[in-house]
């Protein structure tokens, strides 16, 4: 299994030291880049710089923000894939991140072992959200839902809720349990969610949930 190559931009020194020292001897890591802002990381981090994973603080006091700069990271980091790492658990500055490109949302009281737990799903293809900001989420789209209840469907009550809990940072196998059913079944009602979406990949139906397209 590959290392995953991880960029970390935290600008309080001794929190920032305390996470690269955490992954730089953790093993299946390997970290490529520390920064204190967006612009001194873009500096210091060539573009061809394989990067996985970036745990991107949402507020850099100075400069550009976390959330300004994720447009700016992700063009120019092409596959890397960005966990807003936040003191806040404002709904808005989460739906702002994750409806700009953010692929996860982690508060930062959350231990070093939930952090890399976050990472390597992530990196896995899935999504990653602290419990609270997950409840908030959920909140949101029940609301939503309650708003938009005369509209047609786009998707079959069952597929939202597959949905919901990918945008809870569910795997496939925890969100078949969740509704009593196989990982097959899930998996097949992923595919008819890619089509009816036209999408071809879970951050793009998680972000169409955050916007309220669905």
């Amino acid at each position: 299994m590959k290392n995953i190559n991880l960029g970390i931009i935290e600008d309080e020194p001794i929190l920032r030291k305390n996470i690269d020292q955490f992954f730089s001897n953790l093993p299946g890591f390997e970290l490529q880049g520390s920064a204190a802002s967006v612009e001194a990381f873009v500096e210091s981090v060539a573009a061809a710089t394989p990067l996985d994973i970036l745990l991107l603080d949402i507020s850099l006091p100075g400069g550009m923000s976390g959330l300004e700069g994720i447009t700016l990271l992700k063009e120019r980091y092409q596959t890397v894939d960005i966990i807003m790492w936040s003191s806040f658990e404002d709904p808005d500055k989460i739906f702002r991140a994750l409806q700009a490109g953010a692929d996860s949302y982690l508060i930062k009281r959350e231990s070093l072992t939930t952090i890399r737990d976050a990472i390597q799903t992530v990196a896995n293809g899935g999504a990653f959200m602290s419990p609270s900001i997950a409840r908030k989420v959920i909140d949101h789209f029940a609301t939503q839902r309650q708003s938009q209840s005369k509209a047609t469907p786009i998707l079959t009550d069952r597929q939202l809720q597959i949905v919901d809990g990918l945008v809870s940072g569910l795997s496939y196998k925890m969100v078949g349990a969740e509704l009593g059913i196989s990982v097959e079944t899930v998996r097949d009602h992923i595919k008819k969610i890619y089509k009816r979406l036209h999408v071809n990949s879970k951050a793009e139906v998680i972000r169409k949930r955050m916007n309220g397209e669905i």
